[in-house]
């Protein structure tokens, strides 16, 4: 009797149970394990590579939002640059208008003060002479003679341009002021006794007659308004 009996196994049947489980274990590993640790193995790396497809598009997405937003911030900035620019430019052509605007009214109204002092100076020009012909009548009867053109127009041009006493050998650069407008004769024999090396002259009938003087050191004052202020200052 062999051991197998004696522990009351039957060697036939031991023999068949474990053909029937290396079968089974064959059917088994070929037909069930292997396909299904394929199945999950190829599960296992889709759902990893869906992750890891997850994570590079997250990531794309947040360097896409990057640029983007890089993009929009220097579009900003570019708007802003043309804005400023534009506006630099605006102000700029407003402040030239405003300027050109300005220059021409200051022309304008320069223009019409010169053609006003113009036509003044042209009007008393020409009352110079009726001025003599009634200084000439009105002394004639005071004096009861009568007085000779040559003596009238001596009168009548001292009475005008005749140069104070202290403005004489002044030189230097000067300003002459008188009641009515000056000949060039006058001028130049007024620029000659002040020994000027300029001359501008303005005229001014608020002085009545007479000359006054402006240096760079101070003024000579002969006017005939000037005379008469003292003349009342006195009679006070």
């Amino acid at each position: 009797m062999s051991v197998l009996d004696t522990l009351g196994i039957n060697p036939g049947l031991m023999l068949i149970w474990l053909i029937a489980f290396i079968v089974l274990y064959t059917v088994l590993t070929r037909f069930i394990y292997d396909p299904l640790t394929n199945v999950l193995n190829e599960r296992r790396n889709r759902i990893a590579k869906g992750l890891d497809d997850a994570a590079a598009a997250a990531a794309a997405r947040q360097n896409a939002e990057a640029e983007a937003e890089k993009i929009l911030a220097q579009a900003r900035s570019e708007a802003q640059k043309v804005i400023d620019e534009a506006r630099g430019r605006g102000e700029d052509v407003a402040s030239g208008i405003e300027q050109e605007a300005r220059q021409t009214a200051a022309k304008i109204q320069y223009d019409a003060q010169t053609e006003a002092v113009a036509t003044r100076n042209a009007e008393l020009g020409n009352l110079r002479e009726q001025v003599l012909q009634i200084s000439v009548a009105v002394a004639s009867r005071i004096l009861g003679e009568s007085i000779d053109s040559a003596k009238q127009q001596s009168l009548v041009n001292s009475f005008i341009a005749e140069l104070p006493a202290d403005a004489r050998g002044l030189g230097g650069s000067i300003e002459v002021v008188s009641a009515m407008p000056l000949t060039e004769g006058e001028q130049s024999q007024i620029t000659g006794e002040v020994g000027a090396s300029d001359a501008s002259f303005s005229v001014d009938p608020s002085i009545l007659g007479g000359l006054i003087v402006r240096w760079s050191g101070g003024m000579v004052d002969g006017s005939v308004r000037s005379q008469l202020s003292q003349m009342a200052r006195n009679l006070n």
